[in-house]
């Protein structure tokens, strides 16, 4: 396993770490015993970084985390975020006294004393500039419920925003060989201040395994059915905002990168991992088999810089354009 320190925080994490929206529900069914045969096991090859959301299964992601995590002797960090549980873009839903009831609800579902990192959870850029969320994060930290805190971000002008104005230790940022402006600007802007960054939806939520068709389709409580078009929430969280028959032709475009770096999957966070700036990958998992296929981007070649070239060169002229989501 690889490590990487996480900004200016006393966390050193694994460069392939994992999120938790799977484990709650939103992605298909997933069973406890299942959820926790994976969690184990991608700790058991290494993985010392999980990230959850108090709003994953209702509390379900955090739970079973809490509940593996009780049975381990190893130091595991776990991040979590707030904010989605109520109207995220109302002030009055990020007062310390409601953000504190949120903590304290994290804390007893992961049975833990302190939450490693806090994460706004995707809030309005509003309630980024306009609230007193920043000083409500900094007297939990000086209270010791929280040790670090971050922003989970859904636009380039939202990070630029905490980068420039808060003491935030990271951020979390949707980047992916399909969507790769955050890497020019404010990926480079988080590693000039020393900020760690968290690479989410890495496989733009499944097509850059290249299992799927235009024929594809999901099930209903599934994000990719009922939010394919941003019905629920910022587009940008399903398919990296992608028109999903779009994505797929794209996506066939890319297979040729999976000859040489173990499969397009593995290529598409081999990429993400050789990003200067970008912390660590999350992808989903729901299986022991999906944490193996993860963690074998850290084993597989390397892009040459003419190939990284190529793919950058494919971004501009062929899938920015079609990005959506307040991008």
């Amino acid at each position: 396993m690889e490590y990487r320190q996480l900004g200016s925080t006393d966390m050193s994490i694994s460069a392939v770490s994992f999120g938790t929206w799977a484990l709650g529900g939103d992605w298909g069914d997933v069973t406890e015993e299942a959820a926790k045969s994976a969690l184990n096991h991608a700790i058991d090859r290494g993985v010392n970084f999980f990230d959850t959301a108090d709003v994953y299964g209702g509390g379900r992601s955090e739970t079973l985390i809490g509940q593996v995590l009780k049975e381990r002797s190893e130091r595991v960090y776990v991040a979590t975020k707030f904010g989605r549980r109520d109207d995220f873009s109302n002030p009055e839903n990020y007062t310390y006294k409601k953000v504190r009831q949120y903590a304290e609800d994290s804390l007893r579902n992961l049975q833990m004393d302190a939450l490693d990192l806090y994460q706004i959870h995707c809030p309005s850029t509003e309630v980024l500039t306009q609230s007193d969320i920043f000083d409500v994060l900094e007297d939990l930290k000086k209270e010791g419920l929280i040790r670090y805190y971050g922003v989970s971000v859904e636009t380039d002008d939202q990070g630029k925003f905490v980068l420039e104005n808060t003491k935030a230790s990271s951020l979390q940022v949707i980047v992916n060989l399909l969507r790769q402006k955050p890497v020019k600007e404010m990926i480079a802007l988080a590693k000039d201040k020393n900020v760690g960054v968290l690479a989410r939806v890495p496989l733009a939520s499944g097509l850059l395994t290249g299992k799927y068709s235009k024929d594809s389709t999901f099930p209903s409580d599934d994000h990719r059915h009922y939010n394919r078009d941003g019905a629920a929430f910022n587009v940008g969280e399903t398919f990296g905002g992608l028109p999903f028959n779009k994505a797929v032709e794209l996506v066939d475009q890319v297979k040729w990168i999976g000859k040489d770096h173990g499969g397009l999957a593995t290529a598409s966070l081999k990429w993400l991992l050789q990003q200067e700036g970008i912390t660590a990958v999350i992808p989903g998992f729901k299986s022991i088999q999906q944490v193996d296929n993860n963690l074998e981007s850290l084993k597989t070649l390397p892009f040459t810089t003419a190939e990284l070239k190529k793919l950058s060169e494919f971004y501009w002229e062929e899938v920015h354009s079609h990005i959506r989501g307040a991008y």
